[in-house]
């Protein structure tokens, strides 16, 4: 899933190495998120969110996501 991880860990001036000790993974996992090789589980989206004081729609694309949903709504 496409995300701006990169582009914000910059802005805060966070190592990958940083980051991913603050979110308590790897930092080979947070090289795949941020590569778009592994999606993150709920947790690590909303800590990243907290982190970055960024809504999560803001932070991932969710476009290529809701593009392979089946469009039939819910009764």
């Amino acid at each position: 899933m496409k995300n701006r991880i990169r582009e914000l860990r910059a802005r805060h001036r966070c190592s990958q190495a940083d980051l991913a000790e603050r979110l308590n993974v790897s930092r080979q996992t947070l090289s795949a998120i941020e590569n778009d090789k592994y999606d993150p589980n709920l947790t690590i989206a909303f800590h990243l969110s907290f982190l970055f004081g960024e809504p999560v729609e803001v932070i991932f694309d969710k476009s290529e996501v809701i593009d392979t949903l089946d469009q039939t709504p819910l009764a």
